[in-house]
Parts: structure tokens; C-alpha cells; sequence
């Protein structure tokens, strides 16, 4: 089993920045991509910034030169810094973890989230 735990979410000014943090634990072989996704209330689950193994990234517009995501591979560890953060960031945050767990067996994985709330 592999567990994904999320931490760093709170309550920051607009304005202002915040760290997340997510662990992989468990029968981890190795892991591809990993990423953040958001979803706030009332609407849909939606990309945040994606990273593979090698460092390649990719992010949502809205997020573009104001979050960076970063990954320690031998941490199984994945980051959000998010700066400049604005009301509209406020939402749940999950991680998402693309793992293999054993040599031809691959699967998806999702943290319970952590919350960001933006105050204007």
C-alpha cells in the first residue's frame, strides 16, 4: 500500500506565500510524475503543476511565475511554492503520485488534502 501525506496548507494574506509538502510512503518501487491539483468549493478538480522524474514541469496558467514545484526523489517528496498568492487560490490541495509498486504493476495515488485559504 502507499500512502500520500500532504502538509504546509493554512490561512496567509493575499500577498502572501505558503510551502506545501507531500510524502510518499509504502511499496513504492519507484515513482514517475507527481503533482498538485486544487479543487474549491463548488467546482471541479483542476491541475496546480505537474513534475517528472527528471524535472520536467508544467504548470496551470493561472499559477505561472508565481508557484514552483519541486520534487527530492530519494525523499519520495514533492513541493508547492506557491508566492503571490491571491483569493482565488484559496482551495483544498491534493498530491497525486504516478508509482510504480512493482515491475509491471503501476498505479495512481492521491493524498487527502490540505487546506489553503487566501484572505483578501
Amino acid at each position: 500500500q502507499v500512502r500520500l501525506v500532504e502538509s504546509g496548507g493554512g490561512l496567509v494574506q493575499a500577498g502572501g506565500s505558503l510551502r506545501l509538502s507531500c510524502l510518499a510512503s509504502g511499496s513504492i518501487l519507484s515513482i514517475n510524475a507527481m503533482g498538485w491539483y486544487r479543487q474549491a468549493p463548488g467546482k471541479q478538480r483542476e491541475l496546480v503543476a505537474t513534475i517528472t522524474s527528471r524535472g520536467s514541469t508544467n504548470y496551470a496558467d493561472s499559477v505561472k511565475g508565481r508557484f514552483t514545484i519541486s520534487r527530492e526523489n530519494a525523499k519520495n517528496t514533492v513541493y508547492l511554492q506557491m508566492n503571490s498568492l491571491k483569493p482565488e487560490d484559496t482551495a483544498l490541495y491534493y498530491c497525486n503520485a504516478d508509482v510504480y509498486i512493482g515491475v509491471y504493476s503501476r498505479r495512481d495515488y492521491w493524498g487527502q488534502g490540505t487546506q489553503v485559504t487566501v484572505s483578501s
